[in-house]
Order: structure tokens, then C-alpha cells, then sequence
């Protein structure tokens, strides 16, 4: 019963976090993690898992979604899709031992990349590259995309950080977009996963059924949210948490 409870609390509020703030793999995976799975399986259904919340806040904002710059919407799927793949194949080649060494480290960096967002989308519009060719775009969203296809942690500031540095101004439709193309990544690595056998299906469709209730939520109630930073200070105390517990296992 207790595993069904934190499994479910996780799924609702992971789903509600990616949609108003980002962060919702801070709770997924440490909570499959405690729940018994491999790291490796952990993550790949942690994937899985995020998948619905991504689907049900993009329709949320599918109003405001627009593609800027020099590379159109269809390009920047396929770019997406395509590092989903090569992240995901990645991912299914890293053995539990080596992936449980990385795994640290990569909350680390989601957490930091997390915790300073607002820095650090402030000083690429700033830095930016302005009106970014085809190259860099593709680039740019390519080596996101590989992260994301490899480790959902922090995907949605890298996302908006990538867009900013590319020279994107309209936030509705980066956050927009952003969405999608975290629907998009965790749908084609998660379907990879499948065929891999990684993916435990119990708790990721507990998860998933609630994690989609959760995205809905935090879409419907994002423009009415004013303390968002107050959810963010939360998200990054939770991802420093989770990180120095996997430094000390």
C-alpha cells in the first residue's frame, strides 16, 4: 500500500510540475528507484512515465505554440526524433553499474541547470546567437534532443535555453513548443525502451494514469500560478535531495 501511495503521489505531482515549472523526473525516478527497479529500467520507465503529463499540458498550449528562427516545425520534429533515438540507444547500451556512476552526476546537472533557469535563460538572451542559421539550429536541438532521448532530467530548461540562445523571444510558444518536443522525445525513446524490454509496466502505468491528471492540472492552472518560484525553490531542493542520496548509495 505505501508503495502504491508514493507511486501515485509521484505520478500526479510529476505531471503537474512539468506542466507549470519543469522538474517532474526529480520525483519519477528516485520514486521507481526506491520502488525496486534497476536504475537503467528506472529511467527508461520514468520516460514512460512523463510521457502523458507531456501530452496533456502541450494540449494545453496548443494555442500558443509557433516555431521561430530559421528551421520550421516539421524540421525541428525531425531533428527531435532523431535524437530520441541515437539518446535512447545510448541509453539501452550503458550497463546498470556504469549508469548507476552517471546517474548522480546527471541529477546534478538537471538540478543545477534547474535551480538556476532564470539566470541562465536571462544571460542567453542576452548572449544569444540572434537569427541562428540551419546549422547551429540543428545543432543546437540536436544535442538536446540526445540528451533528452538519454536522461529526462531538466529536458524542459534545456529546451527553453536552446531556443532562447537560438534567438527566440515569443515565451508562450517556446513553452509551447517545449512541450511537444518533450511529448515528441519521450514517445520515441519510450517506444524504443519498449522494444528493449526495458520498461517495468506496473508502476509505469500507475504512474502514468496519474501523471496525466497532473499535466492537465498544471496546464489548466499555469497562467493563474504568480509564485512560481516559490514551486521552483521546491523542485531544486527536491532535485539537491535526490542527488546527494544517490552520491551516498
Amino acid at each position: 500500500m505505501l508503495e502504491l501511495i508514493v507511486l501515485c503521489t509521484a505520478g500526479f505531482a510529476a505531471g503537474l510540475l512539468n506542466a507549470v515549472a519543469g522538474g517532474g523526473t526529480f520525483l519519477t525516478f528516485p520514486a521507481l528507484v526506491w520502488a525496486g527497479l534497476p536504475v537503467v529500467s528506472a529511467n527508461a520507465t520514468a520516460t514512460l512515465v512523463a510521457l502523458p503529463g507531456y501530452i496533456s499540458s502541450a494540449w494545453g498550449f496548443r494555442n500558443d505554440m509557433q516555431a521561430e528562427g530559421s528551421l520550421g516545425l516539421k524540421s525541428i520534429y525531425a531533428i527531435a526524433c532523431l535524437g530520441a533515438v541515437i539518446g535512447a540507444l545510448l541509453l539501452i547500451v550503458t550497463p546498470n553499474e556504469i549508469f548507476s556512476g552517471v546517474v548522480p552526476w546527471l541529477l546534478m546537472l538537471a538540478t543545477v541547470l534547474f535551480g538556476a533557469s532564470q539566470w541562465i535563460l536571462a544571460l542567453v538572451r542576452k548572449r544569444g546567437f540572434g537569427d541562428a542559421g540551419p546549422l547551429v539550429s540543428l545543432l543546437t536541438l540536436g544535442t538536446v534532443s540526445i540528451y533528452g532521448g538519454y536522461f529526462n532530467g531538466g529536458l524542459g530548461i534545456m529546451l527553453l535555453a536552446a531556443f532562447s540562445l537560438l534567438g527566440w523571444t515569443n515565451l508562450h510558444g517556446m513553452n509551447g513548443l517545449k512541450n511537444v518536443l518533450s511529448a515528441i522525445l519521450s514517445l520515441i525513446s519510450a517506444v524504443t525502451f519498449i522494444i528493449a524490454g526495458l520498461i517495468v509496466w506496473k508502476p509505469a502505468l500507475i504512474m502514468m494514469v496519474f501523471s496525466t491528471l497532473g499535466g492537465y492540472v498544471g496546464a489548466a492552472q499555469s497562467r493563474k500560478i504568480k509564485r512560481t518560484d516559490l514551486l521552483r525553490l521546491f523542485v531544486t531542493g527536491v532535485g539537491g535531495a535526490m542527488t546527494l542520496a544517490f552520491f551516498l548509495t
